[in-house]
């Protein structure tokens, strides 16, 4: 017996010190990515001229490349070679998301377990390399001839096609790679920690903007206090939402052999209230912004009316585009729920592991009041992220000011934290955990 105790004391020993070092790794870990990403994000792709292209950015705010640009970290205004950021994977991971739902093959693969997984995600890189040489492509060639783009590109030619296009698909493939690795032996999600990074980096210029207005008198005191008071109540409600879970009652009906009583234990079913989290704001974004990014080029070629009235009812600040801003994010957290989340699949795995809802039978009738319960979930959290969503217009409508954290910047700052604390979370409570163990062994 004492043998037996002292081999459990040494595993506690060996399991606290390895839950210690594992957390301060994972640390330093997401210190070295986050510096390799910077000093990535001032790398610049050959023969680009930066000054013009920060005024562009400057001049066309609103516009698709200011959108990528924060995503991006601001590597599209140093003209990087991280300008396409994770983009093409986030739309990757999507596509692939929605052959899982149409095709039988990707649906089967799905379901296959971890190798399942492995092969989506195998599927996901190569598509991601596929749209970014796409894109890369399209962007180096486009370049030189649009007419707001003049005089960008110093020597337009072959050479500097091929290093463009180059440039920007290895820079999105370390992207994918450095994030998978974050993932692995850092904190939190890879992917969203690294378009997390590219929004927080443009937080100091945006504060050392908002205090010289105040210092010139274009903001007074009381409304840069009301101001601050405003952005630390939309972060509380943020993380509220955020962390806010509805919990459907569960049973599990335990048979005792020996006995034969049925024992019934309660547990429960928690459903997020934002269940899609980020994605929907994003595509109805990028689908709003596109068609005016594309008008104000073509304005540019082409003085015709009908344009110049198109893109007044396209602009960021017009009724037209809020409301078609509204239906999509609406629209796309319907889709995308629809595509996540399996009702029927969620019923079925009740089942199998002897779990049923308080006065609900069991199969399609459980199915259909999760179903139910979802769908009123999906509207309150899509009325919530066209609320977040629509944060950067009103303040700039009512205190003539920019508000750095746009709708999606703000949900995907929060969720970031939020995911990065709760890992950080686990580990330091499986460390006490084991030390409270090591302690207990020690007494006996």
């Amino acid at each position: 017996m004492l043998k037996k105790n002292k081999v459990n004391i040494n595993n506690l020993n060996n399991n606290v010190n390895v839950n210690n070092n594992e957390l301060k790794s994972r640390i330093f870990f997401v210190i070295f990515a986050i510096v390799i990403f910077r000093i990535g994000s001032l790398i610049t792709v050959p023969g680009i001229n930066i000054e013009i292209l920060s005024e562009i950015i400057h001049h066309n705010y609103g516009n698709v490349l200011n959108m990528i640009n924060i995503f991006s970290g601001g590597a599209i205004k140093t003209a990087s070679i991280f300008s396409l950021g994770i983009m093409p994977y986030i739309s990757a991971s999507i596509i692939v998301q929605c052959l899982t739902l149409v095709n039988r093959r990707f649906k089967n693969i799905k379901k296959s377990g971890e190798e399942g997984k492995k092969k989506i995600n195998r599927y996901i890189k190569y598509l991601s390399f596929i749209i970014s040489v796409i894109q890369s492509v399209c962007i180096s060639f486009s370049l030189p001839k649009i007419y707001i783009f003049k005089d960008l590109v110093m020597n337009p030619g072959m050479r500097f096609y091929i290093l463009c296009s180059l440039s920007l698909v290895t820079g999105t493939m370390f992207l994918i790679w450095l994030g998978e690795l974050i993932t692995k032996y850092g904190i939190g999600n890879g992917v969203s920690l690294i378009i997390f990074l590219g929004i927080i980096s443009g937080i100091p210029n945006s504060i050392v903007s908002i205090i010289k207005k105040v210092k010139l008198g274009n903001i007074n005191y009381s409304t840069f206090a009301l101001l601050i008071f405003f952005v630390f109540s939309v972060i509380f409600f943020v993380t509220f939402i955020e962390r806010s879970f509805y919990k459907i009652n569960v049973q599990y009906a335990n048979i005792n052999q020996i006995k034969k009583i049925s024992v019934s234990r309660n547990s429960y079913l928690p459903l997020k209230v934002n269940i899609v989290g980020v994605i929907p704001a994003i595509f109805a974004s990028s689908i709003v912004l596109l068609p005016y990014t594309i008008i104000s080029w073509l304005v540019n070629f082409y003085s015709n009316n009908f344009l110049i009235v198109l893109l007044k009812c396209l602009h960021p600040n017009s009724f037209f585009h809020t409301f078609s801003y509204i239906f999509l994010i609406i629209f796309f957290c319907f889709f995308y729920t629809n595509l996540t989340f399996n009702s029927t699949d969620t019923s079925e795995n009740l089942k199998k592991s002897g779990a049923f809802i308080s006065g609900i039978r069991p199969g399609n009738h459980t199915a259909k009041y999760i179903k139910t319960i979802v769908t009123k979930l999906t509207f309150i959290g899509s009325l919530y992220i066209s609320f977040v969503c629509m944060i950067p217009e009103f303040v700039s409508h009512f205190w003539s000011s920019s508000f750095y954290f746009g709708g999606t910047s703000l949900l995907i700052v929060v969720v970031v934290i939020i995911d990065c604390i709760s890992q950080i979370q686990n580990i330091v409570v499986s460390n006490m955990y084991y030390k409270n163990l090591h302690r207990s062994n020690r007494r006996f």
